[in-house]
Formats: structure tokens, C-alpha cells, sequence
């Protein structure tokens, strides 16, 4: 059989994606790895599958540790490539290219924001895919800022230079969609668009199995009212202090149960109608859930969706203000500011994510499309076919 490669930046909501697409092709008889930076990325793979990591200088950790919460527009931008993408890239393109030399892929599947993946695919003529894990990045929002665009672009064009990119290629390829295939974890009736091209495949989210050994007390959710789940994400929840307090004051006196993901020393005075937790049983607790209030992240947005649950949502940065105009959008939630909501604002949208059938129904029209969409084994399909074409 073949040998796929996944090629993973040290994030979270960008790895767990891959993982049910890896089991399905793994479960086809095909020879399944990830390369990618041991921090973050070796906590999240399961400790069975074929992991090759990818060394990071320390200059590079300090980049990933450091923090840019109060950064907005065009320096947020400038941050993430600048202080973020392209030197992790860099520092990836010679781990990458030893675990490819030693894995020897026939297909590597390279997240969009892994460049080095990118870098070492086109210089060596290994076969690629994209795998789009959110999406919000089937747009550059740097188009709306073209002096950021080409400077951005071109560090990262560098980035493919230095790894033997051929000049001729590196200056004219699309960094963030392969040519041959892109996987987009999400549908068109969410993203709101159809125009894309054949080689995009939306084939919805890919949701596996996590850990099912966080400890919870599930007859809290056993009552006659709603509940609703409170999350800012695995690297948000720090800056969520205010925003916690508020949502737990938003709920209490509600006909609800809420729970808030985070320390209750960060939350500060609790309802008695709210558990607050460092960390939950996430996915096992969507199906139980009337309403989920978050910050945008697109792997809680389509956990909640998979489940036609509405949503709150309070985008903080990257990503997130468009993941939350998709949900307004596709009315199947309320968009709120996070750094203008007081407990008045979220009970207003809990009740209204709560109570609107309009939002239901929009949340059930996500729900069924992404049902439908095929998730990771169609996503292992694709691939397949992706590898058939590529032999002839």
C-alpha cells in the first residue's frame, strides 16, 4: 500500500483534524506518520501512531510561547507570519525534509500553516495536498492590505528558496493551496461559498475520539432546563478572565446550567447553577448541550454544529472573526464583541441562542451538510484518488 506523511504546525485545533483521517487511511492498509514539532504536537497524537518529531530551535519555542493578545489588523498579521509562521518554517524545513527522506512518502498532506511541509514537497517532487483545517483561511485577509501581503509574501517565498525551491516555482505557487488537492474541513453551506475549484473537497469536519478519562459529573447535565458550555479554547482560556465572570453572571438566575472552562479562581464568584473546570469532556458533552458561547475557534464552532447546537460566539483574534461572520451568516448563532461583553449582553445572546428557532433551524442546516460531507473517510477517499492520479 502507500505512505502518507502529515505534515502538522504545533497547534492544536490544526492536528486533531488529521488524526480520523490518518485511522481511516491507516485502516485501508496504507502506512500512516505525522512530522511535527514534539511541543504540542506530541501531547495531542494518540501514543500508536507513528510519530517522527521535528526539532525547534529555542528562539522558535520563545516565539510560540510568547504572547500577542493586544495586537489587532495589520500588526497581528505582521506578528503571525513574521514572528510565527516563517520562522518556524525555517526552523522545520530540515526535520521535515529528514523525516520525508526517511518515511518516504508517496503523498504528503501539509497543513497551511506548516510551510516547511510546503518547502520540502515542491524542492524534492513529492505529491501534496493541503489540508485547510479551518476555514477561514480559503481567504487571505491579507488581500485587504496589500503592502502587508507582499511583504508577507515574500518572506515566506524565501522560506522555499532557502529549502531549493526552484526560483521559477517559488515566486508564482499558491503557499496556501496545493494544486492537486485541498482538504477543507468544513462545507460550503457554512463557509457560504460554492465557487471553489474540482481540487477543493470540502468534506466537513474530521472528529475522532479524544481522551475519555477527564474526570466530570454528568448528572449536572441531568435536569429539566438547558445547558450550556462556556470556552475560549486551549490557548485563549488565560485572557479569559473577565469574559468567564461575565458569561457566569450572564447565566445565573437562567433556567440553565452552565459550564465554564477555566479555573474558578479565573472566574472569581460562581452561580450555583455554574461548574467551572479547568478541563472538560468536550466532545463527549456536545450531544448533551442547548447552546455553546466560545471565541471562534473552528474545531469548537463545528463540534457544536455537528451536533446542531447554536452558538455564542466572541471572536479575540486570527482566525476567529471570520469563523464567527460564517456563523452569523449561516444564522446558526449571535455574534457578540469579547472585550465589550458584560453579563447583560451574553444572557441577551445565550437566550437568543436558547430560544430562536431561526438559530436552530440555521445550526440543523450546518449540522445536516456537514453529516452529509463525508468527514475523514471521505477526506480518505480524496486522498486515494488524489494517489491514483498522481501515478498515472
Amino acid at each position: 500500500m502507500s505512505r502518507f506523511l502529515f505534515v502538522v504546525p504545533p497547534m492544536v485545533g490544526h492536528v486533531n483534524p488529521t488524526i480520523p483521517v490518518g485511522r481511516a487511511l491507516a485502516a485501508r492498509g496504507h502506512d500512516v506518520a505525522w512530522a511535527g514539532p514534539r511541543e504540542v504536537v506530541a501531547e495531542v497524537l494518540p501514543d500508536d501512531v507513528t510519530f517522527i518529531p521535528v526539532p525547534l530551535a529555542d528562539a522558535v519555542r520563545d516565539h510560540i510561547d510568547a504572547r500577542a493578545d493586544d495586537l489587532r489588523g495589520a500588526a497581528a498579521l505582521k506578528h503571525l507570519v513574521g514572528e510565527f509562521l516563517v520562522p518556524l518554517a525555517e526552523c522545520m524545513v530540515p526535520g521535515v525534509r529528514a523525516a520525508a527522506e526517511g518515511f518516504g512518502p508517496d503523498v504528503m498532506v501539509i497543513d497551511q500553516q506548516a510551510l516547511a511541509g510546503t518547502a520540502v514537497a515542491l524542492a524534492d517532487g513529492i505529491p501534496w495536498a493541503t489540508s485547510a483545517t479551518t476555514s477561514a483561511l480559503l481567504t487571505d485577509p491579507m488581500d485587504m492590505i496589500p503592502k502587508v501581503k507582499e511583504w508577507a509574501d515574500g518572506l515566506q517565498r524565501d522560506v522555499l528558496r532557502g529549502a531549493g525551491v526552484d526560483d521559477a516555482v517559488a515566486t508564482t505557487v499558491d503557499l496556501r493551496f496545493s494544486p492537486e488537492l485541498v482538504l477543507v474541513f468544513s462545507t460550503t453551506a457554512f463557509v457560504g461559498r460554492d465557487d471553489f475549484p474540482d481540487h477543493f473537497a470540502f468534506v466537513g469536519p474530521s472528529i475522532g475520539d479524544r481522551r475519555d478519562d477527564i474526570p466530570f459529573d454528568w448528572r449536572w447535565l441531568d435536569h429539566d432546563g438547558a445547558n450550556v458550555l462556556v470556552s475560549l479554547g486551549t490557548l485563549n482560556w488565560h485572557n479569559g478572565g473577565r469574559f468567564f465572570a461575565a458569561a457566569a453572571q450572564a447565566l445565573a438566575g437562567m433556567d440553565a446550567r452552565g459550564v465554564v472552562v477555566a479555573p474558578p479562581d479565573l472566574v472569581g464568584s460562581v452561580p450555583t447553577n455554574v461548574r467551572c473546570a479547568p478541563l472538560v469532556p468536550q466532545l463527549a458533552m456536545m450531544p448533551r448541550l442547548d447552546a455553546v458561547v466560545c471565541h471562534g475557534g473552528h474545531n469548537t464552532v463545528c463540534e457544536a454544529l455537528a451536533q446542531g447546537v447554536p452558538l455564542v460566539v466572541a471572536p479575540i483574534r486570527d482566525d476567529q472573526p471570520t469563523i464567527a461572520a460564517q456563523v452569523e451568516a449561516a444564522q446558526a448563532g449571535v455574534r457578540v464583541m469579547f472585550r465589550r461583553a458584560t453579563p447583560e449582553r451574553l444572557r441577551d445572546a445565550i437566550e437568543a441562542a436558547l430560544a430562536d428557532p431561526a438559530l436552530r433551524a440555521g445550526a440543523e442546516r450546518v449540522r445536516a451538510s456537514f453529516a452529509a460531507a463525508g468527514g475523514a473517510a471521505g477526506a480518505a477517499d480524496r486522498l486515494e484518488r488524489m494517489l491514483v492520479a498522481a501515478a498515472r
